[in-house]
């Protein structure tokens, strides 16, 4: 910005500094119909579907309920927010019993809830969850 005083260069450059911030804002919006939410786990009875979907020794993303559920071992289910304690993101992927929130890179056991690794440092919170009739269910009075 040649030619311009030094005092309206500052003006212009924090104005772009305050839009690139504006964005990342954005990308982890409270708006967004997967983003944060105020409670992070359900305040009622959630379906999520088949239990045989989970598999044994492995976990399932339920995204749209931010929900992952864990088998250990057959017939045992563990149910855990899928909300990243740290920036409040939903966990994308799930590799093996792994989590990964995608804002800031934290990694959770989806067998225990507990941080892998961090920014995040409190663990996800636990989510009663049950098998009725073939199919998962995951909430209080679950």
């Amino acid at each position: 910005m040649p030619g311009l005083p030094a005092a309206r260069r500052t003006v212009l450059k924090g104005a772009a500094l305050a839009g690139a911030a504006g964005l990342g804002a954005a990308a982890c919006s409270t708006e967004s119909k997967l983003g944060h939410a105020k409670n992070p786990t359900p305040t009622a009875p959630v379906a999520l579907g088949a239990a045989s979907e989970v598999p044994v020794g492995g976990a399932k993303l339920y995204r749209e309920a931010r929900l992952v559920v864990s088998c250990p071992a057959k017939g045992e289910y563990k149910a855990f927010s899928a909300q990243c304690t740290h920036g409040g993101c939903v966990l994308t992927k799930i590799e093996g019993t792994e989590g990964h929130c995608p804002c800031h890179g934290s990694r959770f056991d989806t067998t225990t809830g507990e941080v892998i690794e961090g920014p995040a440092t409190v663990p996800l919170p636990a989510v009663p969850v049950t098998a009725e009739g073939g199919n998962l269910v995951a909430g209080p009075d679950a």
